[in-house]
């Protein structure tokens, strides 16, 4: 089924007539066309994408299941929504409560004189379940970065800069065919690699692990993945750290399926880490939704009651941190499955000792 289908399915079930949808994440989500501005109207029986000039030209072929019309500036562009709220009788209109700043949700009041209903909400959970033409997606922004990994393995040396190796990084997923980077490399070396989102600095890398944190961004879709190396021979703790969190990400791995909820896919990786001792050393959540956003709805954490929806995509990244010492964490992108889920990671996980 096409996303404006969905959508339109949805509303049925909503207290508005329509959604207005605003976001150019969204906008990509429901159209598969990106731009920096524009709108899309969706109702119960037709889809109006508003854009400019600058994009009108590029839009009508990709934008195929709605009307695609051009908005010269902001007041033709409410002028054109206004009239479409008065031909179908609209009441109450869906908005990105989530995205739309307080002065943009007053022009929306004023120039639309409308109801205005919060509507992020069912985008979100309609984003989280991916389809399997969009899993396939993913999966090839996957394996654009697990080529770029291997690609830089051979170049990591104690002679180049945390900085230097990030822009490394980025350079192998543009020339392999990436759109983008999906965020910022992490690229943490030492006893940085404490700190879960360090950031890159000029210093060389120094012995001990090494954290590289990074995805690649593929027609618009994202990939992220974590491995944490070693340059020079670990000793005995590393090992048992290291080891700890592979444990701690099967066991959270294990327990997902459709329908679980996210606290307790979190609590089966984090009992792992707690029996080892370690428990105060993990922070963050489990694993949170990947998608058209690095992070995005389902999520997997101690606060998680909702139920993982089938079809949703969710990163699988338990970690042990020692402040001042050293960190740990491996980091795969799974899909939620009836019956369990699929790992769209291939790259071993084994310690790499450089």
């Amino acid at each position: 089924m096409k996303v404006i289908d969905k959508i339109r399915l949805e509303l049925s079930n909503c207290d508005f007539d329509a959604i207005l949808i605003t976001s150019r994440i969204n906008r990509l989500y429901a159209t598969g066309f990106s731009s920096s501005t524009g709108g899309l109207i969706v109702t119960g029986i037709d889809a109006w994408f508003f854009t400019d000039s600058r994009y009108i030209e590029a839009a009508e072929p990709v934008v195929a299941d709605a009307h695609v019309k051009l908005a010269a500036n902001e007041e033709e562009y409410f002028e054109q929504i206004k009239k479409i709220i008065d031909e179908n009788k609209i009441t109450a209109i869906g908005f990105e409560d989530k995205t739309v700043t307080h002065k943009d949700y007053l022009e929306l009041k004023e120039k639309l004189d409308v109801k205005l209903i919060p509507a992020s909400s069912l985008l979100n959970e309609l984003r989280a379940i991916k389809s399997p033409d969009e899993l396939e997606k993913m999966i090839k922004a996957q394996r654009l970065a697990e080529k770029t990994f291997e690609e830089i393995l051979p170049i990591i040396s104690t002679n180049m800069t945390e900085k230097q190796l990030a822009a490394e990084i980025t350079y192998s997923m543009l020339k392999n065919g990436a759109d983008d980077k999906a965020f910022e490399p992490v690229v943490l070396s030492g006893v940085k690699t404490s700190m879960p989102h360090g950031v890159p600095e000029d210093i060389k890398i120094g012995y001990g692990f090494l954290t590289l944190d990074f995805g690649a961004r593929l027609n618009g879709w994202c990939s992220d993945m974590t491995r944490t190396l070693c340059i020079g021979k670990p000793d005995d703790e590393m090992i048992h750290v290291y080891n700890t969190v592979l444990k701690a990400q099967t066991a959270g791995i294990n327990a997902i399926h459709a329908d679980v909820k996210g606290v307790d896919v979190d609590a089966a990786a984090r009992s792992v880490i707690e029996d080892a001792g370690f428990g105060e050393f993990f922070g963050h959540g489990f694993g949170h939704g990947i998608g058209l956003e690095v992070h995005e709805s389902p999520r997997a954490s101690k606060t998680s009651e909702a139920l993982l929806p089938c079809g949703a995509t969710l990163s699988a990244e338990p970690g042990i941190y020692l402040p001042g010492r050293f960190g740990v964490r491996i980091e795969d992108v799974v899909c939620v499955t009836m019956e369990g889920c699929k790992n769209i990671t291939s790259t071993p996980k084994d310690m790499i000792i450089l």
